[in-house]
């Protein structure tokens, strides 16, 4: 059975940081690329970052791009997002997914067949 979790969300000052994390479970977690998507109230799932499954790429959305970074450590099972300098408008549910074999388009949320239960971030102004 596979499982993500996420965590590491919270309320923090708009400049701020946070670090999240997604551990896997049930999975091969090494064939995995692993992305992160945020849906805000009213808006639509978004892209925001991603790893390839051989961990040669990342991929960034531009709104990001300078002030988050994906990481992964395949030995814990676990993908994690730094997200520095936050915004108000980064404000948002957070979702980590898993697609095997993934590399490319991994910023669309057809591509991914797993999906955690999200984990809220909160910037404040």
């Amino acid at each position: 059975q596979v499982q993500l979790v996420e965590s590491g969300g919270g309320l923090v000052q708009a400049g701020g940081s946070l670090r999240l994390s997604c551990a896997a479970s049930g999975v091969t977690f090494s064939t995995y690329a692993m992305g992160w998507f945020r849906q805000a109230p009213g808006k639509e799932r978004e892209f925001v970052a991603a790893y390839s499954w051989s961990g040669r790429s990342t991929y960034y959305a531009d709104s990001v791009k300078g002030r988050f970074t994906i990481s992964r450590d395949n030995a814990k099972n676990t993908v994690y997002l730094q997200m520095n300098s936050l915004k108000p408008e980064d404000t948002a549910v957070y979702y980590c997914a898993a697609n095997q074999w993934g590399t490319t388009y991994l910023h669309h949320t057809s591509q991914y067949n797993y999906w955690g239960q999200g984990t809220q971030v909160t910037v404040s102004s």
